[in-house]
């Protein structure tokens, strides 16, 4: 008996069925970073219906090649990778899930350990946010202690919005601001304590006041800028000093930049490390790894899920690691990132428009200058829209982004950014605009 088609499919205009989707789920979408209104109000496409490559289809049939974020930083390899594809495809072929358990997470828990000899064993989930939650939890059954201290952002879960009891914009300098503790149990307060990158010295006040109250300081090891000379051996000498577990964030950094994690290219070592995202190239797939002495502790708690014992994931982790183990993916995407912030700052030298390129080439960004509604980075979305791109002032390259592609994506920036220029010459960016400015940060969507 044929089954009934869905409204989605009834109506194939992406407008309709994004207003529709703001009324049937709360914020519109899943996830913060893909909301259209973070990126060109009215006018962003909400809905893919396939991707392969850098090309993005979109539900209306147009077509537009990406360099924007490749699925907020996860499709390392392009969309749609034949190779991690088949071996999903095979896994689906012998059955997702079971009674049983895969031996696909035995082998990849192989597979992450060798990459990191100082860790000796591995959980695992399905998201970045959970992973992270898993790992403070195994910290304070570790350690028997509540506090976290912590520098960047973690995800949406309690353990990290908490910060955000004390002070409404504690978190506003880690990322993402304005994230919004509704929710989150105030006896939960004081629980959370952040400290800036690179400052040493904050991170020390939180030492010298909760020290034998710290079950873990959670960073990320590296994003935009290196550590300072000493910083992260100052902070390993910290964790050790009060016996907190220190765990590194590389949910982002994670086998972006280099085989394993960013936190490989340093010295120091953490107790535990969290991966995503780029791990299984845009299949759900998270892993907690760390020592013996710490990770024993998860037997004393209760973390537990029936989706985190699925077949995909660790297959396409599997395949996504045996790729990103041949180092000209990693020179291809280093190589890529390069040219894009030197072509965003040849262009903007070339035509006056006062900008800031930063971040890691494999984590591209850049900030326009003097544009504090976002109006002139709304007119560079609308304006490369217009050319055929999603793009906006950030940049994940993947292995996917041909010469060939940059090249015509950098002609279009050029393009964009003297326009640019003469919208801030003549004070008129916003008359320019065909919908309202785009809006960072967390806020509550309403009609």
């Amino acid at each position: 008996m044929a089954q009934p088609e869905t409204r989605v499919r009834e109506s194939l205009d992406g407008p309709s069925v994004y207003r529709r989707a703001r009324q049937l789920i709360p914020g519109g979408t899943q996830l913060l970073s893909k909301r259209p209104e973070m990126f060109l109000p009215e006018q962003w496409p909400a809905y893919y219906r396939r991707a392969r490559g850098i090309e993005v289809e979109t539900l209306d049939g147009a077509r537009y090649q990406d360099f924007s974020i490749m699925g907020v930083g996860a499709c390392i390899l392009g969309y749609a990778d034949p190779v991690v594809d088949a071996a999903v495809h095979a896994a689906v072929d012998a059955g997702v899930n079971c009674s049983l358990n895969a031996p696909a997470e035995v082998e990849l828990a192989e597979l992450l350990l060798a990459l990191h000899p100082w860790a000796e064993q591995a959980r695992f989930a399905r998201s970045g946010g959970e992973a992270m939650s898993v790992a403070v939890r195994i910290a304070r059954a570790a350690t028997g202690r509540d506090r976290v201290a912590f520098s960047g952002y973690h995800g949406w879960t309690d353990w990290y919005l908490a910060a955000n009891l004390a002070d409404d914009d504690a978190l506003d300098g880690h990322l993402m601001p304005g994230l919004a503790p509704a929710g989150v149990p105030r006896g939960l307060r004081g629980t959370a304590l952040p400290f800036h990158y690179n400052r040493i010295e904050e991170l020390e006040a939180i030492v010298a006041r909760h020290g034998d109250e710290l079950a873990a300081i959670v960073m990320e090891p590296q994003r935009s800028h290196p550590p300072a000379p000493g910083y992260m051996e100052a902070v390993r000498t910290l964790a050790d000093r009060v016996g907190a577990a220190l765990i590194f964030d590389e949910i982002t950094t994670g086998f972006r930049v280099r085989c394993g994690g960013i936190h490989l290219n340093h010295a120091v070592r953490p107790d535990m490390a969290v991966f995503a995202k780029a791990m299984a190239n845009g299949y759900a797939m998270a892993a907690v790894i760390g020592t013996r002495a710490v990770m024993e502790a998860a037997q004393d708690s209760f973390i537990s899920s029936t989706n985190w014992t699925e077949a995909l994931g660790p297959a396409a982790a599997l395949a996504t690691i045996g790729r990103l183990r041949d180092p000209q993916v990693y020179r291809h995407i280093e190589a890529v990132g390069g040219r894009v912030q030197a072509g965003w700052r040849e262009s903007a030298i070339r035509h006056g428009l006062a900008i800031q390129v930063d971040g890691l080439p494999a984590l591209s960004h850049f900030h326009i200058e003097e544009d504090p509604d976002l109006a002139l980075t709304t007119l560079f979305v609308q304006e490369m829209l217009r050319r055929g791109y999603l793009a906006f002032d950030q940049f994940k390259p993947s292995l996917a982004h041909s010469d060939t592609a940059v090249d015509g994506y950098l002609a279009a920036c050029d393009q964009c950014f003297a326009i640019l220029a003469e919208a801030r010459s003549r004070g008129d960016a916003h008359a320019r605009l065909q919908g309202p400015c785009a809006r960072r940060g967390f806020y509550r969507l309403t009609d």
